[in-house]
């Protein structure tokens, strides 16, 4: 059985795009997948309930109706992936389940990825790293993101907490308290891909602008950093709001990422934001501890919104 974490972005979205820093989690909840011998070789994921195969064109999902484009897109990565492999691995199977909501900025896609070439490395038996999983991955999330900043396959295949910068391995960052999040999901799915698209023209348009945004990002992130490592969570939550204005600035957020945002302060959280791309997806909220941050989940249910807390250890 292959697993692969989902993730939330802490700090330092779309700037770790630019070779800006970013602090990211890995969460106990992402993908699960399980490879066995078929001919068709067919990628059979939950639930999505949607059935995928290496060639020609798509034959729809499993309930017999018309394909959309997410499962073109998940051929194309699946079939993207499998020619990384050896020709035996066209002889296998993989069934995997989403724990996680796709389009909503916690890394499914590349949870997905990581927990197929580990369900496929077992059924095959090939090792790898961590990292090597992760840069295989790549391959897949280049098909669904185009410029992946690859933080989401580092996060999927590893566990923790983490400091990452483009190109570079992960560094391990210590926790002097957990951290509390409740993650909310908007109810919009924005495209990962969309919004990077949106800030690379903006920042052709005006680069002193975004540049400053960009560095403003970065600062954030460092002074995040030193504050998850000294247990100063008043300080973090602080840190949320700033980044949350920058992102607003790059016209990131949505007026319902902006409300959700406001009722989990208004319910006790030391700071809020959204999370990944942005144009939709979820928002994070930081809370003292775990019953502070139940009380932030049932204050967004109120608005509808999709909840749940997880703690957060090094």
């Amino acid at each position: 059985m292959g697993h692969g974490a989902g993730k939330v972005i802490l700090f330092g979205e779309h700037a770790v795009v630019y070779g800006k820093p970013a602090l990211a989690a890995s969460l106990s909840r992402g993908a699960r997948a399980e490879a066995t011998r078929d001919d068709a070789g067919a990628l059979r994921v939950a639930p999505w309930n949607t059935r995928v195969t290496l060639g020609g064109p798509e034959s729809g999902d499993e309930t017999g109706e018309k394909v959309d484009d997410k499962a073109t897109m998940l051929r194309l990565a699946y079939r993207t992936l499998i020619d990384s492999y050896p020709d035996p691995a066209r002889g296998f199977g993989v069934r995997a389940e989403m724990e996680i909501p796709g389009g909503a900025g916690l890394g499914g896609s590349a949870a997905l990825s990581v927990a197929v070439i580990r369900a496929l490395d077992e059924a095959l038996g090939i090792r790898r790293t961590d990292t090597e999983v992760a840069e295989l991955s790549l391959c897949w999330e280049r098909v669904f993101h185009g410029n992946p900043s690859g933080v989401d396959s580092a996060m999927a295949a590893s566990a923790g907490v983490a400091l990452y910068v483009k190109g570079q391995p992960l560094q391990p960052v210590r926790l002097a308290r957990p951290l509390y999040l409740c993650i909310a999901h908007s109810g919009e799915y924005g495209s990962t891909k969309t919004t990077v698209s949106s800030v690379a023209r903006q920042q052709a348009h005006d680069p002193a602008r975004v540049n400053k945004v960009l560095d403003g990002i970065e600062a954030v992130v460092v002074n995040a950093r030193r504050a998850i490592e000294d247990g100063e969570l008043q300080k973090l939550g602080q840190l949320m709001e700033l980044n949350q204005k920058l992102l607003v600035s790059l016209l990131l957020s949505t007026p319902r990422l902006e409300e959700l945002c406001r009722a989990a302060v208004a319910a006790g959280a030391l700071g809020a934001m959204l999370t990944g791309g942005g144009g939709g997806g979820c928002m994070i909220a930081l809370s003292d501890d775990e019953h502070g941050a139940e009380r932030v989940r049932q204050a967004l249910s109120v608005f509808d919104a999709a909840a749940f807390v997880v703690e957060v250890r090094g």
